[in-house]
């Protein structure tokens, strides 16, 4: 029972940080095509809860965001944070987009574990997991009229994968759900970071001419 408790604190705390994370990219990004704050806030929840809910919806579960109120909340502290603190901000934007991995990373993790919880083999777990990760920044690109940053540029989607894979081994091996949980987020901030940091893509495809 105590360890039921412990697993479902852990998936709680992972979507609290993860929804702050990503709530904070969407927003500064909305902040570059200067929408005002409530424009800000609707881009950086979608942003926040878009990938969540596709995966709740999947599976049949009531979306995350629709049992508290505290994903709304945190949404908006993510704003007054932005509001605040965008000098500071500002210096990751060109060595590591910093709030947007850790988000990537969180929901990853997120989506696999509730996937898990729901009886799901875990090929279908690592997909939701890719699902809650990548999805909602597909949302947050579309509401800013941009290509979605999955289907373009550095690897993104495949970070996601890869720290499925990482859980999916680890767990088979029976390894303690924290140090799995470290495992597999530490793998999709390395990945993202050495992918933008060395603009690391997947080859394109090409049109016949």
């Amino acid at each position: 029972m105590s360890e039921e408790i412990t697993i479902t604190t852990l998936q709680q705390v992972i979507e609290f940080v993860g929804t702050f994370a990503f709530a904070i990219s969407g927003i500064r990004l909305a902040a570059y095509k200067h929408f005002d704050w409530f424009g800000g806030y609707v881009c950086g929840f979608v942003v926040a809860i878009g990938g969540g809910t596709i995966r709740d919806i999947m599976l049949g579960a009531t979306p995350f965001w629709m049992t508290t109120p505290i994903y709304v909340l945190c949404t908006a502290l993510a704003l007054v944070f932005m509001v605040m603190m965008h000098k500071y901000v500002h210096r990751f934007n060109h060595t590591w987009l910093v709030f947007d991995t850790l988000g990537l990373a969180l929901f990853t993790i997120a989506g696999i574990q509730k996937s898990l919880a729901y009886g799901q083999p875990f090929w279908v777990a690592i997909i939701m997991g890719c699902i809650t990760g990548s999805a909602g920044g597909v949302m947050r690109d579309i509401f800013l009229n941009c290509v979605p940053l999955i289907f373009r540029k550095e690897i993104y989607a495949m970070a996601c994968v890869a720290g499925g894979c990482v859980y999916w081994m680890m767990y088979a091996l029976g390894i303690d759900e924290e140090i799995t949980v470290a495992a597999t987020f530490a793998v999709v901030c390395l990945i993202r970071y050495f992918a933008v940091k060395y603009r690391l893509s997947l080859p394109h495809l090409r049109a016949e001419k």
